[in-house]
């Protein structure tokens, strides 16, 4: 007997082109090729991806219900602004969560997983080069994601990458707006040296810091170039 074909569901391609049309738009966004306050339709999207209006469409809200776009009935979508309050929650929330984490870490991290986090200290870029940039950002969200699992608290963790997600638009626009690369450095060594002390409340209070430092350094930059994607 022969065996049956294995082909796809028109709704799972669809729903797989809806995957890839949400992963491309929401890099656009987060990483600012597609900038605040940019406005867009279905079909110019659908036309850039090579793909018919129906994923764009789907794709498109559920990045609305993630806060990155707003749709305007009968004229588009627009890739939504950053918010001061926005900005500010997020950073309150972060420094919380990463805090406890950093605590927790001071106790639980092997020295070995210190090491780790030594090698991920030293990461920069060059600014104005994309994938420089783009390879800092991750670099970044793997040195604080370490100190989470090093945690050992499964849903502290899962709590600090879902923040360190919503703040990734955040980082891009930062690095591409002033050199973060000394501020970096000497904070996540700062970081290290810490933990290595094996001193929780010292890593909590320097982790609250670095954070606050990220912090104010783009909120005032945002302010200074009075940014149009900066609203209140």
């Amino acid at each position: 007997m022969e065996q049956a074909l294995d082909i796809p569901s028109p709704v799972g391609r669809r729903q797989s082109l809806t995957e890839q049309a949400y992963a491309e738009l929401r890099r656009r966004i987060i990483t600012g090729q597609m900038a605040p306050g940019l406005e867009m339709s279905e079909l110019e999207l659908a036309e850039e991806l090579s793909m018919s209006k129906t994923p764009v469409r789907e794709a498109l809200a559920r990045l609305g219900l993630e806060g990155l776009v707003e749709a305007f009935p009968r004229r588009g979508y627009r890739v939504t602004a950053v918010t001061v309050k926005d900005m500010n929650d997020l950073f309150a929330i972060r420094s919380m969560l990463e805090g406890t984490a950093a605590s927790m870490a001071a106790v639980n991290m092997t020295d070995t997983e210190l090491d780790r986090l030594e090698a991920l200290a030293d990461a920069s870029y060059v600014q104005g080069q994309n994938t420089s940039v783009q390879s800092f950002v991750e670099t970044n969200e793997n040195f604080h994601s370490a100190i989470a699992q090093g945690s050992r608290n499964p849903r502290l963790y899962g709590l600090v990458m879902s923040h360190l997600e919503e703040c990734a638009r955040f980082f891009y626009m930062g690095a591409q707006m002033r050199d973060v690369n000394p501020e970096t450095l000497a904070d996540h060594h700062r970081i290290v040296d810490v933990l290595r002390r094996r001193d929780p409340e010292q890593a909590r209070l320097a982790m609250v810091e670095h954070n606050e430092n990220t912090r104010r350094g783009l909120l005032s930059k945002l302010i200074e170039q009075g940014s149009a994607a900066l609203t209140l």
